[in-house]
């Protein structure tokens, strides 16, 4: 029986670690990042295509933060990849917009993890202050159970 053991491991662990390393990734939820903000992500039609609501825990403004609406695409995978996409919001509490895009990813531990890069877009009066319109930076959503 002491030797059965180390076998059955070992068969038990090459049934499993394909069905764990192909696991994909789905947009479709509820998800949360790093800084607080969430967004639910709607049905990705047969397009790629999806729609959803962001609501933002920061803001550069000091008006009442609201839900947005996003919308975004997915791009169309294989079996083997993990989805990128990308997804503009457009802000309903100020005069800016924000672009995400990013990639699906599962986890060591098998959770869904969305990395992404935004950058975002404010607006300004005068030519002269473009400078400092535009803010970019990374944001690592987690799903919501």
């Amino acid at each position: 029986m002491v030797h059965t053991t180390p076998f059955l491991l070992v068969l038990s662990l090459a049934v499993v670690a394909p069905v764990l390393s192909t696991r994909k990734c789905t947009l479709t939820g509820r998800w949360i990042n790093d800084l607080g903000s969430n967004m639910t992500i709607m049905a990705v039609n047969e397009k790629g295509e999806f729609l959803g609501s962001y609501h933002t825990a920061v803001t550069a403004t000091g008006n009442e933060i609201k839900v947005s609406p996003l919308q975004g695409s997915q791009h169309r995978t294989d079996k083997n990849s993990q989805a990128t996409f990308g997804f503009t919001v457009n802000w309903s509490f100020s005069d800016s917009v924000t672009v995400f895009t990013g990639q699906c990813f599962v986890d060591e531990e098998g959770k869904e993890v969305l990395k992404t890069m935004w950058l975002l877009r404010s607006n300004v009066d005068r030519i002269e202050d473009d400078w400092k319109a535009t803010m970019v930076g990374t944001s690592i959503f987690t799903r919501i159970k």
